[in-house]
């Protein structure tokens, strides 16, 4: 009899690839809607373990506080602005059709309303290219081009802490701790690598699978691993 693999110790959700919410200061979040031209006094630049950007606290004018993205050139005791009537500077919330084009941006809603889901990376951000009628046309980090709802609200700026990945992490304990805050596991054994009580692709003479290695959606959970319910394989 088999072992339990290692994606369905993951889906079973023990402590073990659990990330510690605990640990994290909180929902990173776009201003509300309801606070049309609302401003906001950073208060404080905080790391947050298990996120790779830095966060803002910020605090409005009736007492709230919430945490946002910290964009590059944002210090404390500046005032971040939202709304239509917001200026062009780092940290300001304005919807894509009031942005000009050209201007980075990053936080960017999917919906008007969702909430920021798109460039919230360290040292990401989005270029918005263009405006038409009905849709907002931008180059994503990736260098995909997207078009948004023009009523989706995003941030001015580019998020803080680029440069991340170019200090090497020198020993593995470091990079084991960086991703255990993720909930993610280091190191990360490939399936070839195993013994076939481990993993479908375990065992045989050489790093080769063996067998098929695309499966069904419907396969069961030990069998489900390579490339799931792949349209297409190889190269193009």
């Amino acid at each position: 009899m088999g072992k339990r693999i290692r994606s369905q110790r993951a889906g079973r959700g023990t402590p073990t690839y659990r990330a510690r919410s605990t640990k994290k200061r909180g929902k990173v979040e776009l201003p509300p809607v309801s606070e049309e031209g609302a401003k906001a006094r950073v208060v404080d630049i905080l790391h947050d373990p298990g996120r790779s950007a830095p966060v803002a606290r910020v605090v409005y004018s009736n007492g709230e506080e919430r945490l946002v993205l910290a964009p590059e050139r944002v210090k404390v005791g500046d005032v971040l602005e939202c709304g239509i009537s917001a200026s062009i500077k780092p940290g300001n919330t304005l919807p894509l059709s009031e942005i000009p084009e050209g201007a980075p941006i990053h936080n960017i809603e999917a919906q008007p309303g969702k909430g920021g889901e798109f460039a919230r990376a360290s040292g990401t951000s989005a270029t918005l290219l263009a405006h038409d009628a009905d849709q907002a046309i931008v180059q994503m980090p990736s260098g995909e081009i997207r078009s948004f709802n023009p009523n989706s609200r995003a941030a001015i700026g580019v998020v803080a802490g680029g440069g991340r990945e170019e200090k090497p992490f020198v020993k593995a304990g470091k990079k084991h701790l960086a991703q255990k805050a993720k909930g993610k596991t280091y190191p990360r054994v490939s399936g070839v690598a195993m013994n076939a009580v481990n993993h479908p692709f375990g065992s045989g003479r050489g790093r080769h699978a063996g067998r098929p290695r695309t499966v069904s959606r419907n396969a069961p959970p030990g069998q489900k691993v390579g490339l799931i319910s792949a349209r297409r394989t190889g190269k193009r």
